[in-house]
C-alpha cells in the first residue's frame, strides 16, 4: 500500500479548512503572501541563530471579526536547518558533527489582535502593531537515516507579533516575526541517547525542539458592498 506523504496531509488540511473560515467573514476578508526566512531552535543550536536562517513562504486567508480582531488561516513552507560543524555549540558538539536539512510545511489558523483601530473610517490610521496566537499542524520530509521511529506530521503552537502598514485602502504590507512551540525533539534528528557511549551522537531529550518564521507580506482586502433593497417592500 502506498504511504500517506506527511507534507499531502498538511495541505489537504488547509484546503478544508479555508473555505469553512471564509463563511465567518461578516465585514471584510483579506487574501495575501510573503517572503521570509525559517530558523530553529534545538539541539544543534540553543538560541537563534542568523547563520542557519533557510528560505520559506506563506500565503493566508483572514476573516475580519471586527475592527480590532481577525481570523487568519495560514500556509507556510520552506527549507529548516542547522550544523555542528557551522557553528558548534562546544567541543561535544564539534566531535558528533551532526546536520539536517529538511523540508517543512505548516497549516495554521489562530487569531490576530490589533492594538489599534486601524479601520476607523474617521480616524485613519497608516500602521499598528499586532500579536497573533494559535494552532498548528506541520510536515517534515527529506529526513535521512531517523534515529528513531515517530510521525512526521506534529504539532506546533504558533505564536508572536508584527507590525502592519496601510498602504491604500486595498493593500497592506505587514512585518511579521513568530514562534512555532513544538512538543517534539526530532526536528534535527537529534535526540537521547547513552551518554555512557562516546559517540556524541545525543542530546537534550527533555528540551523541544522549535522553529520560528520572520518575514513581509503583502495583503490585498475585499470589502463587502452592501445589496441594494427598495425601500417599497
Amino acid at each position: 500500500m502506498k504511504r500517506f506523504h506527511p507534507i499531502s496531509l498538511v495541505v489537504l488540511v488547509w484546503v478544508g479548512w479555508t473555505p469553512s473560515i471564509a463563511q465567518l467573514s461578516v465585514q471584510r476578508a483579506e487574501v495575501g503572501g510573503g517572503l521570509g526566512v525559517f530558523n530553529y531552535t534545538g539541539d544543534l543550536a540553543r538560541s537563534y541563530n542568523l547563520r542557519f536562517s533557510k528560505p520559506a513562504a506563506t500565503v493566508f486567508y483572514k476573516s475580519n471579526i471586527s475592527n480590532v480582531v481577525s481570523f487568519r488561516s495560514t500556509l507556510t513552507a520552506g527549507k529548516v536547518g542547522a550544523s555542528d560543524t557551522a557553528d558548534p555549540l562546544d567541543a561535544f558538539a564539534a566531535q558528533r558533527a551532526a546536520s539536517f536539512d529538511v523540508f517543512l510545511m505548516e497549516v495554521g489558523a489562530g487569531f490576530e489582535y490589533h492594538f489599534l483601530n486601524w479601520r476607523d473610517d474617521v480616524r485613519r490610521l497608516r500602521f499598528t502593531p499586532y500579536l497573533f496566537a494559535g494552532a498548528a499542524l506541520f510536515g517534515i520530509s527529506g529526513v535521512p537515516n531517523k534515529t528513531a521511529e515517530y510521525s512526521n506530521v506534529q504539532l506546533a503552537i504558533p505564536f508572536g507579533g508584527g507590525v502592519k502598514y496601510v498602504l491604500n485602502p486595498r493593500y497592506y504590507l505587514s512585518f511579521e516575526f513568530g514562534i512555532r512551540k513544538t512538543f517534539f525533539d526530532y526536528l534535527d534528528n537529534v535526540s537521547d541517547g547513552d551518554v555512557t557511549i562516546k559517540n556524541y551522537q545525543y542530546g537534550n531529550r527533555f528540551d523541544y525542539d522549535n522553529y520560528f518564521y520572520t518575514g513581509f507580506s503583502l495583503t490585498y482586502t475585499f470589502y463587502e458592498i452592501p445589496c441594494p433593497t427598495s425601500p417599497y417592500r
